[in-house]
């Protein structure tokens, strides 16, 4: 079983309510590591994440631990980077064994080709010239350069944080899903129209929605774990699924 879930904010306040979400999904990691194999964190697993060379953002002790273990055993984890944890670098992948991701990723699982991506890029194209200005700046070689030489880590993250919470209290958590409106459903279908695709997996919209473009695509919308969890599967069978968590929610 292939499991996939993304846009957890862990660090977004209040502080218990992120604690909890930790919890939660440190108890779906270990469930879903009974019979994964390989668990897909496809981006905002963090609200704000900021890696220096030597320093690393406080807290998530529970969740690296885990993560760490997790790879231990020899279960494959793949974390890929999204809006609010972008600048994920060797870290994660030295002390907890994750295999970091900051582009999309196409692989075939049970026979399946999967088209795997936060989706904020995508997004970010179709939103108008200065979002694309700002994705490019936040990505941009030079501003992290700039960002981690001429800021303290203390003040870098306090930026970060009050950025990152600005952001989420100027939209609603939950999302209403666009349809053929939606900007990653018009990438998908011009996209598989040159490149066979199963299954297009996106976070970043907050939607959870499986999406059937045609005959042969699909496109899977994984949803957000700050007020309804949800997650994808794809079982044996080639069958992708979603799922609340906990089932009973």
């Amino acid at each position: 079983m292939y499991y996939f879930a993304s846009d957890m904010h862990l660090g977004l306040p209040p502080a218990a309510e992120t604690a909890g979400r930790e919890r939660l999904l440190i108890r779906w990691l270990r469930e879903a590591a009974t019979d994964a194999e390989a668990i897909f964190l496809v981006g905002d697993v963090f609200d704000f994440w900021y890696e220096y060379r030597r320093v690393v953002p406080k807290g998530f002790v529970r969740l690296l631990g885990t993560l760490a273990e997790l790879t231990d055993r020899g279960i494959a984890i793949h974390f890929f980077t999204g809006n609010h944890d972008m600048w994920a670098y060797d870290y994660l992948e030295r002390e907890c064994g994750v295999q970091v991701h900051a582009t999309p990723l196409e692989m075939t699982c049970y026979g399946k080709r999967l088209f795997i991506t936060h989706g904020d890029d995508i997004t970010a194209r179709e939103h108008g010239f200065w979002t694309r200005r700002m994705n490019g700046c936040f990505r941009s070689k030079t501003m992290r350069w700039l960002f981690s030489h001429l800021l303290h880590p203390d003040l870098a993250l306090r930026f970060g944080h009050a950025w990152s919470s600005h952001s989420r209290k100027s939209k609603a958590v939950a999302h209403r899903f666009l349809g053929e409106a939606e900007p990653m459903v018009h990438f998908a279908r011009q996209y598989a129209t040159s490149h066979p695709v199963d299954y297009f997996i996106f976070g970043h919209n907050h939607c959870a929605e499986v999406y059937p473009l045609d005959d042969r695509s699909t496109a899977v919308f994984l949803g957000e774990w700050i007020e309804h969890p949800t997650y994808a599967t794809l079982s044996p069978d080639g069958r992708i699924a979603l799922h609340r968590y906990p089932a009973q929610a």
